[in-house]
């Protein structure tokens, strides 16, 4: 095995090995040494999108006159290979790392003063140049916004939107099919599997206006800050330009933050968006397990649907089938609920000036919108989209329902009507052949007041 060269780098600290393959430098390197806590990095949401406001912030810094022509477009051109997907293998530094995100920025800044360095053939310093105008106190916070902001819109949107218009389609072709209703998991009135799936689709309809009603607390950017909030060593006007450099490149209305102290002292924003994104997980959680048991079976269960088989269910029983897709929603579902736990504590730790649980509140936040978005368009592909329904085994279990006799009770009465079902379930004969032997209705009327289609769409 081939050893390992290094070279020399330096930082205020001193002098220190950092591989010599490395694009980054010693600062870098000081936080692979110090923080080998976790093997995981920060998300390639995040860096891509740190890497955007490093485009957005030598922009602004030429623009306003603080910047050299050509330092800047050197820094423009690296820091957008970055953001392109390039380069992500020298973005080391560990999730659990200083509660700033320091360690992260200077990554950073090393890369890009770097590339644009060897580039150009002219010097570019990671701090003066790549770092003008900003700190990592409000670096940070604003690539946490603007990280979210893109994949709640590239990704979980689109994702949630296929799933609700799936459910939608899934809706209307089983408008007909009525099957037993379930309280407390106990046979109830009848609805329409139509109805049982508008439900959902109207559930992920609220998750989605509850994201978008979040959102533009998270496009307000708090760029600008720089330090503590007042804005030292920045430009006025530097927040305002990054926000509109930002929007220009990414088309989403970032502006910037009305007070940057909230923005950096404090992640009420992300712990808002991450509280849409556990309700939203919430149901999903209630559609998966309502597909588990309606799936159950196939002949000890209530094998009301059938879903698709996808892999073997068991390394111990031949033809065993098992729903993976509705548990691997679920596990996903308890994760983003334990992340939101995660984002309230740390949103929580707002010491003063500056929130220091900043990669953590991140890398939650970005892992449950990736999560949520690539579950639910699985959840549409393998599992919603092409169910079967089992009708003779909705249809056999729905005659002989006895919770039907509660369309009777305005014309019976509810002692009556209690009657009627205790010895239909005791004998296990229709509500109707029961009915007609202890009421004086005759048979068109009773099967008309027991007709469990007319029964779906309420009233008397």
């Amino acid at each position: 095995m081939a050893k390992q060269s290094f070279r020399t780098e330096y930082d205020s600290m001193g002098e220190l090995q950092v591989p010599a393959n490395a694009f980054y430098g010693a600062q870098t390197q000081r936080a692979v040494n110090n923080f080998p806590i976790s093997g995981l990095p920060m998300p390639a949401a995040f860096i891509r999108a740190l890497a955007l406001v490093k485009y957005a912030c030598a922009t602004a810094n030429h623009e306003l006159g603080l910047l050299d022509s050509a330092i800047a477009a050197t820094i423009q051109t690296s820091a957008l290979e970055i953001a392109d997907g390039q380069h992500l293998e020298h973005f080391p530094v560990d999730v659990f790392q200083t509660g700033s995100g320091t360690s992260t920025n200077m990554n950073m800044n090393e890369v890009i003063a770097h590339l644009a360095s060897k580039n150009s053939g002219i010097t570019v310093h990671p701090n003066d140049h790549v770092n003008m105008s900003q700190s990592s106190n409000d670096v940070i916070p604003t690539t946490i916004h603007v990280s979210a902001c893109l994949e709640l819109n590239h990704k979980l949107q689109p994702a949630l939107q296929h799933l609700a218009n799936t459910i939608e389609i899934r809706s209307v072709e089983l408008q007909s099919v009525v099957k037993t209703g379930r309280t407390h998991l106990m046979d109830a009135m009848p609805i329409t599997l139509g109805q049982e799936l508008k439900a959902w689709k109207n559930q992920l309809d609220d998750g989605l206006a509850r994201i978008q009603s979040s959102l533009p607390r998270l496009l307000a950017l708090p760029q600008g800050g720089t330090a503590v909030g007042t804005g030292i060593n920045a430009h006025p006007d530097f927040g305002k330009y990054v926000a509109h450099m930002l929007a220009e490149k990414t088309s989403l209305a970032f502006t910037p933050m009305q007070n940057n102290f909230v923005g950096l002292a404090s992640q009420d924003s992300a712990v808002e968006m991450s509280g849409q994104l556990k309700t939203l997980a919430v149901s999903l959680m209630k559609i998966a397990n309502d597909l588990r048991w309606m799936n159950s079976g196939p002949l000890a269960g209530l094998s009301e649907i059938e879903l698709p088989a996808l892999q073997p269910g068991s390394s111990i029983m031949p033809g065993k089938i098992n729903p993976v897709i509705p548990e691997a929603v679920a596990m996903v579902c308890a994760q983003v609920i334990g992340n939101d736990t995660t984002i309230s504590i740390a949103g929580q730790s707002g010491t003063f000036q500056l929130n220091v649980m900043l990669p953590v509140i991140s890398y939650n936040l970005l892992q449950s919108t990736e999560l949520l978005a690539t579950a639910s368009r699985q959840l549409a592909d393998k599992a919603i989209d092409g169910f079967k329904v089992n009708k003779d085994n909705i249809n056999a279990s729905i005659s002989k329902n006895p919770i039907l006799v509660t369309a009777l009770n305005p014309v019976i009465g509810y002692e009556k009507g209690a009657a009627i079902a205790k010895k239909a379930y005791a004998e296990k004969r229709p509500v109707l052949e029961v009915a007609m032997e202890m009421t004086d209705l005759d048979e068109a009327e009773l099967k008309k007041l027991l007709d469990p289609g007319k029964l779906t769409t309420g009233g008397i």
